[in-house]
């Protein structure tokens, strides 16, 4: 077909078929619908004038997609059965094809017709939620929606025969990465049309070219009067706003073009919003306004639970929710059903893997404000919510319950998703500007745990001191300050003496020292009388500050002890520094097998003393009954030596803040799915736990 200039058969006023491939066009007069047929111009009756939607498309706009320029030249209107409402915009491509872009909460849908030989399972067939595996696209498309659609308004040209008044019913379809596609019943075989979601910049239009004249009608028709009290009632979205509450009595009212409708009064239920509508604040770098507000609940086990959820709304980036729920607040968004899959009790969406947390039949208790969809006080939904802080992946299935709040008896008709991220209650004051805001009261489903930088700094401490304990191993710097060998007297050789408690140091004075402690106990006692003991007095030497002391005493004992109780004595300032060193070392044969307790050496630390020259005291008990041949001592005392248990007390010492923190963590997991029917601490399975 070609170009053709011809009159409406309604009116006689001129209609124009600019594109050749157009089937139908709006006549600008009268509102008919001319199809031209190859016997001439068709009347097929006359549509409603297309309502101002705030839409950023508009006819005569041109664009390019994928390199291929493209003019709209068409535009429709569609309700659908669930109360809500789409347009469609029919694009005419350079190269001679026909696109359908979409437009539906903001957001932007391009597609395409596939080929005939693409044949889909009957309407009955298709349930939401179930992949559509005929349509050749590179991942599997999930069924988002089905349902019934109505033309409603009609303008322009149109590559089909677009009937006035026509229902047909259809079904959305979502796949990964933005594919998108639609089936048409409407026609037998049914038609497929898929394609992708896009933004204006991805299709060359610009969101800020509107025309003046409908900016105008758009805020004309913001300030209204509710047919109910009379009270004025203003419109923050007319555009797109399908039900409204009145602010002055309560009664929920019908939009339909500007035009108010009384459906019902509407009796306050829950909590008070926190947050006027009409508050703005910003949200990923663009300023939303709280257009409605809406209490719903669950019931669990006879018990009723509340919970509120704020519509914000910007032309730009269409609708997000604000939800508060026990004073914990997540900021909402949509997410694509074909990119969410379920695998028993989990969910995966962009790489994440949610847990189920719950399963219920949520209900609309109360509204105010705007709403794009005809939504009713006791409108219910299927609500599934999966976790994984600080994100709630949400799953609402609506459609029709056969009986009572029955999940298993519902007919679903459509599935959203959306995705949750916590909102920390002091940012939500902030944003907003409020000066109080409830407290939480619990741990959130998807609040995330507040220490968790913890576990990122321990692996660091620990790395570090691990670092510093090699290389001061590496480097350690001891160095011996004494060591003297003693042949200690038999004891048929030694004196019996009173032990020395009192000593002279060389400016005359003396010292007290106190009395040894008792020696070791040995067992298969040593008769009395049969035990060595001596007291030695070593030269003075030097011992610096500020590092600590190793002594080491060594024996040559077998199957016997030595007990070796020594002072370090300060020549200036008489300060004394006790220790003891007990040796002993035994060794035999049990069942045929060696055994060996002990070792003929022992190690004793001793923290930094002041320095200064110091002399040693050393008194040796040592058991003597078996031999006359005293055994020999030595005694080395080294500064600066690097101890083992120094390190492990750093690291112990450096994870109890983690260790006490894993114990809160752990007991924080426990609260948030403490009312949960999937519940991994009563199952075990807890490796999903934040």
């Amino acid at each position: 077909m070609t170009s053709l200039q011809a009159n409406c058969p309604a009116c006689g006023g001129q209609v124009n078929f600019k594109q050749g491939s157009s089937v139908v066009v709006v006549c600008e007069y009268c509102n008919s619908v001319v199809a031209r047929t190859d016997r001439g111009l068709e009347d097929l009756g006359k549509v409603a004038e297309v309502a101002e939607s705030g839409s950023p498309l508009k006819l005569g706009l041109r664009g390019v997609y994928r390199g291929t320029a493209f003019e709209l030249t068409g535009h429709t209107q569609l309700g659908h059965s669930m109360g809500g409402q789409w347009e469609e915009w029919y694009a005419a491509f350079a190269d001679g094809r026909w696109g359908w872009l979409a437009e539906a909460q903001g957001r932007f849908y391009m597609s395409f017709q596939a080929p005939a030989s693409v044949r889909v399972p009957p309407y009955e067939q298709v349930t939401p939620g179930s992949p559509v595996r005929e349509i050749p696209t590179p991942t599997p498309l999930v069924v988002s929606e089905k349902g019934e659609a109505r033309y409603l308004a009609a303008e322009g040209e149109i590559p089909y025969r677009l009937t006035p008044g026509q229902t047909y019913r259809y079904a959305d379809l979502s796949g990964q990465g933005g594919t998108f596609a639609t089936i048409d019943y409407g026609d037998d075989p049914a038609d497929v049309y898929v394609g992708r979601e896009v933004t204006l910049t991805d299709i060359g239009i610009s969101a800020t070219e509107r025309p003046r004249e409908r900016e105008a009608r758009t805020v004309a028709a913001a300030q209204l009067q509710c047919p109910q009290c009379g009270g004025p009632l203003e419109l923050r979205a007319p555009d797109i706003a399908e039900r409204v509450t009145c602010p002055n009595c309560g009664s929920l009212l019908d939009v339909n073009k500007g035009q108010l409708r009384y459906l019902k009064t509407l009796k306050f239920v829950g909590y008070k919003p926190e947050i006027a509508l009409g508050s703005v604040a910003e949200f990923e770098g663009q300023q939303l306004t709280v257009i409605g507000f809406m209490t719903r609940s669950v019931e669990f086990e006879g018990t009723r639970y509340f919970w509120q959820e704020y519509l914000l709304y910007n032309p730009s980036v269409g609708f997000r929710w604000l939800v508060q729920s026990d004073g914990h607040w997540s900021y909402v968004v949509t997410a694509p059903p074909g990119e969410v899959s379920e695998v028993g009790n989990y969910a995966h969406y962009q790489g994440t893997k949610f847990k189920k947390l719950q399963e219920a039949v949520a209900r609309v208790e109360y509204v105010a404000g705007e709403f794009y969809w005809k939504v009713t006080a006791g409108e219910r939904v299927l609500a599934v919510d999966y976790v994984k802080a600080p994100r709630m992946l949400s799953k609402e299935v609506s459609g029709k319950f056969a009986k009572g709040d029955n999940a298993r008896t519902m007919q679903a008709e459509e599935i959203n998703w959306s995705l949750g991220t916590y909102v920390p209650v002091r940012e939500v004051k902030d944003k907003f500007k409020l000066e109080t805001l409830p407290s939480p009261t619990n741990v959130a489903p998807n609040q995330p745990f507040p220490h968790k930088s913890v576990y990122k700094l321990w692996p660091l401490l620990l790395l570090a001191t691990l670092v510093v304990g090699v290389l001061t191993t590496m480097m350690d710097a001891r160095r011996k300050i004494f060591e003297q060998t003693f042949n200690l007297r038999p004891q048929a050789a030694a004196t019996p003496t009173p032990t020395p408690n009192v000593i002279r140091l060389p400016d005359g004075r003396t010292i007290n020292i106190p009395t040894m402690p008792t020696p070791l106990a040995v067992p298969g006692a040593t008769p009395a009388g049969a035990q060595g003991q001596q007291v030695l007095f070593t030269e003075a030497f030097e011992i610096a500050p500020r590092q600590n002391l190793r002594v080491t005493a060594t024996a040559n004992v077998e199957n016997s002890y030595m007990y070796v109780g020594g002072d370090l004595i300060n020549e200036e300032t008489g300060l004394v520094q006790q220790f003891d060193l007990p040796v002993e070392y035994y060794t035999g044969v049990e069942d045929g097998e060696s055994w060996t307790e002990g070792g003929r050496e022992q190690n004793e630390y001793i923290s930094a003393l002041p320095g200064g020259r110091y002399v040693m005291r050393l008194e040796a008990q040592w058991e003597d009954w078996k031999t006359p041949t005293a055994p020999q001592l030595l005694v080395r005392v080294e500064q600066g030596v690097t101890r083992g248990l120094n390190f492990f007390l750093t690291l112990l010492a450096i994870s109890l803040i983690p260790i006490i923190v894993l114990i809160r963590h752990m007991s924080f997991e426990r609260r948030r799915w403490a009312d949960s029917a999937f519940n991994p601490y009563d199952s075990g399975d807890s490796d999903d736990s934040e």
